[in-house]
């Protein structure tokens, strides 16, 4: 049930009778894991904050440059140095009060990704490296969850929906991982 603050707030919402009130509902229900909070991850957690979805997961164990502020919206001078999870959910607070954010300063790996995303209904990939896109991805089907994937490189992005009703998966698309690269 949504309070008399949250129908002011999400009133725009409310007022579409293709979601109205119970839309608004499902949202606030809703749990949503964003993994990376870095140009991806931070419009994605902006939106998803301000539309009113009710418990949001972080999880970046890096921290805020002053390299990634052109693109790492989140965050601003004060925040150089600081953990990005942490000032991240700090700012979604202040955003919006009602969401609850869940905060995972640490690096996800296969001997956490089980235990991290199985309390989320959807998931975020919005990290920069192969081997968390391919770990999500993985954690998701053993899950059952849904996972959106998105992706830059230079001026072409990619975004899509994997593993949704026992859909394609990120590895269908892209079977084996690109090898690593070596240094010279």
């Amino acid at each position: 049930m949504l309070s008399s603050e949250e129908l002011k707030r999400y009133s725009r919402h409310t007022i579409l009778k293709e979601f109205g009130v119970k839309g608004q509902e499902k949202l606030k229900a809703g749990k949503v894991l964003v993994v990376g909070a870095g140009g991806l991850g931070c419009p994605a957690l902006q939106y998803l904050n301000a539309a009113g979805v009710g418990t949001i997961g972080i999880v970046d164990y890096d921290i805020v440059d002053v390299s990634n502020l052109q693109r790492q919206i989140l965050f601003n001078n004060e925040d150089i140095g600081m953990p990005k999870a942490v000032i991240a959910a700090k700012k979604l607070k202040a955003q919006n009060p009602n969401t609850k954010v869940i905060v995972f300063n640490i690096k996800l790996e296969s001997k956490n990704a089980l235990e991290i995303i199985s309390e989320f209904d959807v998931v975020i990939d919005g990290s920069d490296n192969f081997p968390t896109r391919y770990l999500v991805n993985d954690a998701c089907v053993i899950l059952n969850k849904p996972f959106v994937f998105g992706s830059i490189y230079k001026f072409e992005a990619q975004v899509s929906v994997f593993n949704y009703n026992n859909g394609p998966t990120y590895r269908c698309l892209y079977p084996t991982p690109p090898q690593p690269k070596r240094s010279t």
